[in-house]
């Protein structure tokens, strides 16, 4: 009898083990965000929940996809510029410092140094599914999972914050240099 009780829980624990490594972890989690009492500060919940005092932010997960897709390509054009309404971004202000810094005028050879090629991060070629949709209507269709596109916009982020930072302290060596060089030319 034992035995079979053993073999039983094993049989069991097996098979609950299966069933949570094969739910998806695209699949829908219920959550409790009711409060027995709560206040509202600066749009977070402060209450109790289960006796304990817990501060709550919420937030549609729509919204939260649209703030950190906006942050992304913001933070992209600051970067890199944007062509439609012909900013520089860091990039295009460093490649016109390296060209004053590399002037005949201030003791350059007039060439250009290297720069890295412009990598935007969010220009991806989608792959869209075409055909009818349920209304008879011509469509083009691309799916993606919430979790990995808000997982993509993090990496996006954490890129450009990267090199924001990488072009930024160039600049100020570019600058520093092209002052330099300026007062150089000046005392001539």
């Amino acid at each position: 009898m034992k035995f079979t009780v053993k073999i039983a829980f094993l049989l069991l624990s097996v098979m609950v083990f299966l069933l949570g490594a094969c739910s998806s972890p695209h699949k829908a989690k219920k959550l409790d965000t009711e409060f027995e009492r709560s206040q509202n500060v600066q749009g977070e919940e402060v209450g109790i929940k289960d006796g304990k005092l817990v501060v709550q932010r919420k937030i549609e997960l729509a919204e939260r996809l649209r703030r950190l897709q906006n942050d992304v390509y913001e933070l992209e054009d600051r970067v890199y510029g944007n062509r439609k309404f012909g900013s520089k971004g860091l990039y295009g202000v460093l490649k016109d410092c390296k060209i004053k810094t590399a002037s005949r005028e201030l003791g350059g050879d007039g060439k250009l140094r290297w720069m890295e090629k412009i990598e935007r991060v969010t220009d991806i070629e989608d792959d869209f599914e075409l055909g009818i949709d349920e209304k008879d209507q011509l469509v083009a269709v691309k799916e993606e999972f919430l979790k990995d596109r808000i997982k993509r916009f993090k990496k996006h982020r954490k890129t450009l914050q990267s090199r924001q930072d990488e072009y930024e302290e160039n600049l100020d060596i570019c600058k520093a240099d092209l002052a330099s060089k300026q007062y150089d030319a000046k005392k001539q």
